[in-house]
């Protein structure tokens, strides 16, 4: 029997403005932190498969999530309980030279909702990624965190940045829909 599984990319502290000493704070981060515990609740509580993603750098020369430090660990509020896998990725794509995809077929998944950070990056990569294996894929956009980026001398906000890649990915790729929406996938 096929499965639907929560995927969380990337809920790390260095992530959180909340966080002391976060070194890539995002805009909005707790709020989709929140979003995604509701859907992390649901999946617990129907006994449906959640893995965590954590990205760590190999080196200190990195700019955040540095090797074996507090910041590259999962935030604790969608930290990982009992024997629920943690993939740890140097990669922005969460599939490259990690376990997650012998991960998902040991779990007999078939079904990817997905929530994280960077929207721009890891969860626009693994989405894309993940159907291009042939995963059918949702992404809760109000579970989903970025920043502000700078193009060309012009600063394009977390918002604007945050919608032109849920908009993409759901022109192209996948569902992109609301975590109250997304919940109903939790049975």
């Amino acid at each position: 029997m096929s499965k639907t599984a929560l995927l969380l990319i990337d809920f790390q502290n260095d992530y959180y403005p909340s966080y002391s000493g976060a070194k890539w704070a995002l805009s909005g981060t707790e709020a989709a932190a929140a979003n995604a515990a509701t859907l992390l609740d649901a999946f617990r509580q129907q006994g449906l498969p959640v893995i965590h993603v954590r990205h760590e750098f190999p080196s200190n020369d990195a700019p955040f999530f540095l090797p074996h430090s507090e910041g590259a660990h999962i935030h604790a509020s969608v930290a990982p309980i009992d024997d629920e896998p943690v993939i740890l990725k140097h990669h922005i794509n969460s599939f490259r030279e990690t376990e997650l995809q012998h991960t998902l077929a040991q779990l007999n998944v078939d079904t990817l909702v997905i929530v994280g950070a960077m929207s721009h990056m890891c969860v626009d990569a693994v989405t894309r990624a993940a159907v291009d294996s042939n995963y059918e894929c949702h992404v809760a956009h109000d579970a989903c965190a970025t920043l502000d980026l700078v193009f060309n001398g012009v600063t394009v906000p977390a918002s604007q940045v945050h919608a032109a890649f849920m908009s993409a990915l759901g022109f192209g790729y996948c569902n992109v829909d609301s975590t109250q929406a997304l919940l109903a996938l939790a049975k």
